[in-house]
């Protein structure tokens, strides 16, 4: 399994289209699957956004319901080793016994609507493997990444520049003490992630069901499943 999974991210690595540097980046996101039940909230949750605002995106496939935990851009040639380097970490570290609690929803800004998700409580548990897995990482990581990077929008819109801006800063601003896990859920009007947000919540306690590896699209979405492929 693991053979034909560096086998699968070789093959994406000498597909690589760009002639210069920039057109080899991926931009990936080193993440944890909810366990089934906690994506299927977060895909009901999605729903609700889209009878409010149906052009938002759909959780699915295609968007993969998620708990990031490093993004970063590495040269496509890499892949095959970063993987290796994430399972490593994976065999140090028990991260199918990590507790993980939803506590509530949340949105910011985005141009005229609102970018929603479920906050998670951060635990010693996720802290530590999120730093374990930016050392894992390090060795391969490039800065100032471009949108050329991400799995680009099917309507032909650039990838937004908040998207770079937050890739390319990530570590020093979403790790550690400023680490805020969360599960992305989709777009809609603010006047109904007002409400929304203002929904008592009961906390919902869940595990991640695996680690992966994604090809970020725009706004942080896990578009392609890069690892493990079986």
């Amino acid at each position: 399994m693991k053979r034909c999974a560096l086998l699968l991210l070789l093959s994406l690595a000498a597909c690589s289209t760009g002639q210069d540097a920039e057109s080899d980046l991926v931009a990936i996101d080193v993440l944890l699957d909810p366990e089934p039940s906690m994506a299927a909230f977060a895909v009901a949750a999605n729903a609700r956004l889209r009878e409010n605002f149906p052009a938002g995106f759909a959780l699915g496939a295609d968007h993969a319901p998620h708990v990031t935990v490093l993004q970063r851009f590495v040269r496509a040639d890499d892949l095959g080793e970063v993987a290796a380097a994430v399972e490593e970490v994976i065999r140090r570290l028990d991260t199918a016994g990590l507790q993980l609690t939803a506590t509530g929803f949340y949105f910011h800004p985005h141009e005229t609507l609102g970018l929603a998700g479920i906050t998670v409580a951060p635990t010693p548990g996720l802290l530590e493997f999120q730093a374990a897995i930016i050392a894992a990482v390090q060795p391969f990581s490039v800065p100032d990444g471009t949108g050329a990077a991400f799995v680009q929008n099917p309507d032909g819109v650039p990838i937004s520049q908040s998207t770079v801006d937050n890739m390319n800063a990530f570590v020093s601003k979403s790790s550690g003490q400023n680490y805020d896990p969360h599960i992305t859920v989709g777009l809609a009007e603010p006047a109904f992630l007002d409400s929304l947000v203002g929904e008592p919540f009961t906390p919902i306690p869940f595990t991640p069901g695996s680690v992966s590896i994604y090809q970020l699209g725009d706004l942080g979405t896990a578009r392609m499943k890069l690892w493990p492929q079986y």
